[in-house]
Order: C-alpha cells, then sequence, then structure tokens
C-alpha cells in the first residue's frame, strides 16, 4: 500500500483505488481456516483513548489481532493487482500476495535490532445497533517503521561509500519513521482517511521519539505527492537521481 530495492520492499503508492469491498479469496491452508472472519471489533474498553484517533465515522489505530493483520494483507494485495482484474489467475496471484504479506507483516511486528513496526489501520466504527466483522470495517492500511540511517547516509538508501559502512551504529540521532503500503479502499476514498490515517502515524512518531518520517512516492502519483507535501514532507532533491532509475521521489518531514 518497499520500491524495487527488494522482493520485500515493493513500491508504496498512496490513497489509490481499490475494488468496493473485499472478499477473502479461498485460502486453504490450515493457518487461514483459524482466522474467523466474522470476529468483531475491539470495545472501547480494550482500547487506550491515547491510542486511537477518531474521525467521521472512523477510527484509526494499530491493528490488534491476526484478523486485522490478514485483512490488511488483503488490502495490500488488492492495491498490487488492481489494474490486472482480466487476469484469469488474478485470484491465485491474490491468494499468494496475501499470504506472503500476511507473514511478513507479523514479522516487521517484532522488534529486531532496534527496528520495529506498526501495522496502522483504519476501520469504520462501531455503532450501538450496528456491529461489524474485521472483515467489513477495514477501509485503510498503512505501515510505520523505524529504521537507522547506516554510517555515511544522510537519507535512506543513499549511495554511500562502502568504507563508511563500518562505522554503522544505533542512535537517537541516526533513527527515522518510514512509511509504507498505505492504501485505502474506494468506498472510503475523499473522506479525509488517508490524511486522518497519516496524521495518526506521525503521532506515533512522535511517541516514538522519531525526528524525521520519510516516505517513496511514485513519480506518476501526483496525488500522493501533493497529499503527502500537505502534510508537511518537502522533497529530497539529493536523493532524485539516484532515484531516476526507478522514477521515485523521496520526501522527509521534520517532527
Amino acid at each position: 500500500m518497499e520500491p524495487k530495492f527488494s522482493h520485500n520492499r515493493k513500491i508504496e503508492e498512496l490513497s489509490v483505488e481499490l475494488p468496493a469491498q473485499p472478499h477473502p479469496p479461498h485460502l486453504e491452508s490450515s493457518r487461514d481456516r483459524a482466522l474467523q472472519f466474522n470476529r468483531g471489533q475491539p470495545s472501547d474498553k480494550d482500547l487506550d483513548p491515547d491510542d486511537v484517533f477518531e474521525f467521521g465515522g472512523y477510527v484509526a489505530r494499530e491493528a490488534m489481532c491476526d484478523e486485522e493483520y490478514w485483512t490488511a494483507a488483503f488490502l495490500r494485495a488488492e492495491t498490487h493487482w488492481e489494474d490486472r482484474n482480466h487476469d484469469r489467475y488474478v485470484e491465485s496471484h491474490l491468494r499468494k500476495y496475501t499470504d506472503q504479506e500476511f507473514n511478513e507483516i507479523k514479522k516487521r511486528r517484532n522488534v529486531q535490532f532496534g527496528n520495529k513496526c506498526r501495522c496502522i489501520v483504519t476501520m469504520k466504527k462501531d455503532s450501538k445497533d450496528v456491529k461489524r466483522p474485521v472483515l467489513k470495517s477495514m477501509v485503510g492500511t498503512l505501515d510505520l517503521r523505524t529504521r537507522h540511517l547506516v554510517g555515511g547516509e544522510t537519507f535512506p538508501e543513499e549511495r554511500v561509500k562502502p568504507s563508511n559502512f563500518g562505522s554503522f551504529r544505533m542512535t537517537r540521532s541516526n533513527r527515522y519513521g518510514y512509511i509504507a503500503n498505505l492504501c485505502v479502499s474506494k468506498p472510503a476514498r475523499r473522506q479525509g482517511v488517508a490524511t486522518n490515517m497519516l496524521y495518526f502515524a506521525i503521532k506515533q512518531a512522535k511517541l516514538d521519539e522519531l525526528e524525521r518520517v520519510y516516505v517513496h512516492v511514485e513519480r506518476k502519483n501526483k496525488t500522493a505527492q501533493d497529499l503527502y507535501k500537505k502534510m508537511g514532507f518537502q522533497m529530497i532533491e539529493r536523493a532524485t537521481p539516484q532515484l531516476e532509475e526507478k522514477q521515485l521521489y523521496l520526501l522527509c518531514l521534520e517532527i
């Protein structure tokens, strides 16, 4: 919802259109059969008010269970394959991508070497009369990752001399946040979901005592660029030449 730096670092895009409402493909593994897709959302008493952000009829917060991780993975899969809906093998591709992303989300949730990842989701709020299962509640998702600049880097993925990498040290000053996999379902577009989900992510970055948040954006995605700039992100001009081949921009927000 990374750029082609590796298999697991696919291009992250902002506010893309998805089909109307996700319906889970027929997964066959025993793990997926154990997922309870009719599971309801956590009640208000299970949520810390400081860990949620309500706006309109939605609430942004961290994902809290496997069903929410899976639904986030499925939204991202549909984003990745949305332009190929007529592919005869699209359901197979969706199933494989969802399965891989589900495992990656859970893996990234485990803090490793000082790096961590928050899987943030936006859900439709339940009302007194309407209780929705997780699968029919989620309208958006993104990752907020905590990373470290390696020795010699002044921004992520900067091409530095190999000798400089020997000086890598994890310190507070070289930590940064990274936004990835942001996507919003089609029915929830143009309702402030992307903007408010980003606002919540930036708030969490501040709580994590991060001073900068970065994001890669496709050069052809003017909508994404405008939204990030509206949130205060600025282009890192020094990164532009090395990202030219990938047709990406690197934006940064000082917080």
